[in-house]
């Protein structure tokens, strides 16, 4: 046999042996998915990640045919849930909606036994929803521009209010410090109600929260909208001005959702999930419901979702070492 018949057999065989070891894979993906998906949600039932995993995953199971069921695994500021999904079989029948703390945050906080970049796959950025900062009702501020000045008029004696050390509140904080070049003081509490308690009692003066969670007590007047961290107004609020309106474009804060996989699941299963999950987010119900949960629907493509998770880890660990926030790594 002649070289060049060889190497044409050898080709051939070759390209035998590859699509025979890929058709399995192919047949799943046509088939997927052929059993209930689990979906878990990082954070305890009735949050804002909950609600909208709940949403989507309500109509990704109408969509499919298949159950898809909720696994609640709150803690360590998202990172158990997370951590879970990334010890998952690689099928695509475990996946998680996690959040921009779980997965971009975290791991410049704290020792975390996965590596968001490497042990997860990302399937596409589900949502986002704007920070809002708010004031308590005695603070006379009306805009951030006022706030500002009063801040540097009393260095060290406004305190800014969070859900807890190294969660996105308390960064966003840092972040409003570093940009408006301010002293304020950080004081974490264990969650966001009781910071809004404290807020609503005067006993701190401003924050940073998820806008659904703040909306009511503005709506109600009890406490002073100053800013949302989004690119555009929200449409829950459409008065309140975004942080680039008043001039402050580097002070964009907005914690955002996606859907992650485990480590090596097959790229067929991930454009399974992708489509699955993009369809049902453009169903003009599931939009409906979350925007009144002040959420913006995305759905990129999984490598564009990859690289924001990258830059998200890269923005927020700047932060850190630039404020000086203290981690346990």
């Amino acid at each position: 046999m002649t070289v060049s018949r060889r190497l044409l057999v050898e080709l051939f065989f070759g390209s035998f042996l590859g699509l025979f070891l890929l058709l399995p894979s192919l047949a799943s993906a046509q088939n997927f998915p052929a059993k209930p998906i689990k979906l878990i949600v990082p954070f305890p039932a009735g949050g804002p990640n909950d609600i909208i995993a709940r949403v989507i995953g309500q109509r990704m199971s109408e969509l499919s045919g298949q159950p898809v069921l909720i696994d609640n695994r709150g803690g360590q500021g998202g990172v158990l849930g997370t951590d879970a999904v990334s010890k998952a079989p690689p099928d695509g029948y475990t996946i998680a909606i996690s959040s921009a703390g779980a997965l971009a945050i975290s791991p410049s906080m704290e020792r975390v036994a996965y590596d968001a970049q490497i042990d997860l796959t990302p399937v596409t950025l589900v949502a986002t929803v704007p920070e809002m900062l708010v004031v308590a009702t005695n603070v006379p501020a009306k805009d951030i521009g006022e706030l500002i000045a009063l801040a540097k008029a009393q260095p060290g004696k406004l305190n800014f209010a969070s859900s807890g050390p190294g969660s996105l509140p308390h960064l966003a904080g840092e972040l409003f410090k570093l940009t408006a070049k301010i002293d304020i003081v950080h004081v974490p509490y264990r969650g966001a109600a009781p910071a809004v308690n404290d807020l609503l009692g005067q006993q701190v003066q401003m924050t940073f929260l998820d806008l659904p969670v703040l909306l009511p007590q503005v709506k109600a007047g009890a406490l002073k909208p100053i800013a949302v961290g989004s690119v555009e107004r929200a449409p829950t609020a459409p008065e309140v001005p975004t942080t680039a309106e008043a001039g402050f474009a580097d002070l964009r804060i907005e914690n955002w959702y996606g859907m992650v996989a485990p480590k090596g699941t097959p790229k067929e299963i991930v454009t399974a999930l992708h489509a699955l999950a993009t369809n049902a987010m453009a169903d003009p119900a599931v939009k409906e419901k979350l925007s009144q949960q002040g959420a913006t629907l995305v759905g990129d493509e999984p490598e564009h979702f990859r690289q924001f998770i990258a830059d998200e880890t890269k923005k927020w660990a700047k932060v850190i070492k630039d404020a000086g926030v203290e981690t346990a790594k």
